[in-house]
């Protein structure tokens, strides 16, 4: 095809037929097309669509990867309780091992030490804090026969009250139903003879992991480091691994030594006012309060109980260990524990509540035990790992 002018002209070719837009390469003269714009697009939404699934793929991986690890602490919360237990007490020890090293005493004797220390603590608990727990756990239903009695000008509003809703209730059939009685709480000879066993297999296998924990645990740890590769890497694993340990057996000397000194307090006010076995309920206020709000609140109930059946009536001075209890425990919980800890150890309430439901439901009462002192571990460590900054930032106060 010709213009007037006489010069040939490029006829439009299948690039016109195919809707893309001819370019003129500069310096060339030859012409370069691009792809047409419904092609592209149709690729751009496709590749965001491939993505799209990919991420609810992952988010449904690990939604089932999530329930698959809880379901397996679940199952095996018997071999798992031990090594927890035996870890933190093996963390919380370790630092008196060190210093033991460091005066140039064998750890395997600095461990001896500290394990027939904490066995003799252990069994002069177990002799002193038995018989009068068994004493009450077997008194408590006379005892509370007994003070029901005191009760009845308290309980008569209520108990009229009940009268009248059964009546309301059980007024269009004429009957009435009989509440079921309870069956009475005892414990044979039978039942501690089976049960003494598993309960020294535990005891034994905690200590023994233990003084393996305090005799070998700074090797492991250093065959771990030896094994990542690269000088950097090494060092910095050091620095991560040093520092986790420093941090969380500091933390779990300092709340043990926290706990043990409120029970100190605890059993020297029972004293004081002259309630039965102050150095058992001592000892549940101490391992009560590693349970937050919850455990400070049961203790109380408990002291609470006990003052009323000493004092065989529900009058003010019946409550007053009850309130002085709560009142050390608010100058425990808001001056003595920060003051000491300091505000890096210290963990939002929501967190902890979840946590303890989370732990108390997986493991019982062992669970709601350990769930404080695995959260306030988890965040010192998230707070040396960069990916796990978020986990620290979510629950700390």
């Amino acid at each position: 095809m010709t213009t007037e002018a006489g010069q040939a002209q490029p006829s439009p070719g299948p690039a016109a037929d195919s809707g893309e837009t001819p370019q003129a390469s500069p310096g060339t003269g030859l012409v370069a097309t691009d792809p047409a714009p419904g092609r592209s697009g149709r690729g751009l939404h496709v590749g965001r669509g491939m993505r799209r699934h990919l991420r609810a793929l992952r988010l449904a991986l690990n939604v089932i990867l999530f329930l698959a690890l809880m379901y397996t602490i679940t199952l095996t919360k018997a071999l798992l309780i031990p090594l927890v237990l035996a870890a933190f007490l093996g963390l919380t020890l370790n630092p008196l091992v060190a210093a033991g090293a460091r005066l140039h005493l064998p750890r395997w004797l600095s461990a001896s030490v500290l394990m027939l220390a904490l066995i003799a603590g252990l069994g002069f608990g177990i002799t002193q804090l038995t018989q009068p727990a068994l004493g009450w756990f077997h008194g408590a239903p006379a005892a509370i026969r007994h003070f029901v009695p005191a009760l009845r000008k308290v309980s008569k509003p209520i108990e009229a009250a009940n009268r009248a809703t059964q009546t309301l209730v059980n007024a269009p059939t004429g009957r009435r139903t009989a509440a079921p009685a309870a069956p009475p709480l005892a414990i044979s000879t039978w039942d501690v003879v089976s049960t003494a066993p598993k309960v020294l297999a535990a005891v034994l296998s905690v200590l023994l992991l233990v003084f393996f924990f305090l005799v070998f645990g700074d090797s492991m740890l250093r065959r771990l480091v030896e094994i990542t590769p690269g000088f950097a890497y090494k060092r910095h694993a050091v620095v991560i691994v040093r520092g986790i340990q420093t941090e969380v057996s500091r933390y779990l000397l300092t709340a043990l030594s926290i706990n043990a000194g409120l029970g100190a307090v605890t059993a020297a006010m029972l004293w004081l006012y002259h309630m039965p076995d102050p150095l058992l309920w001592g000892a549940v206020a101490m391992f009560a309060n590693f349970v937050p709000y919850v455990g400070a609140i049961s203790t109380a109930i408990v002291l609470a109980l006990v003052g009323m059946l000493n004092a065989n009536d529900a009058s003010l001075h019946a409550l007053l260990p009850a309130v002085t209890f709560s009142a050390i425990t608010v100058i425990e919980g808001n001056l003595v524990t920060p003051m000491i800890q300091g505000r890096s150890m210290r963990l939002s309430p929501i967190a902890i509540l979840l946590w303890l439901v989370v732990w108390g439901w997986l493991w019982g009462v062992p669970g709601a035990l350990l769930a404080v002192p695995m959260l306030t571990c988890t965040k010192l460590i998230a707070e040396r790992v960069p990916s796990w900054h978020w986990f620290a930032l979510i629950v700390q106060r």
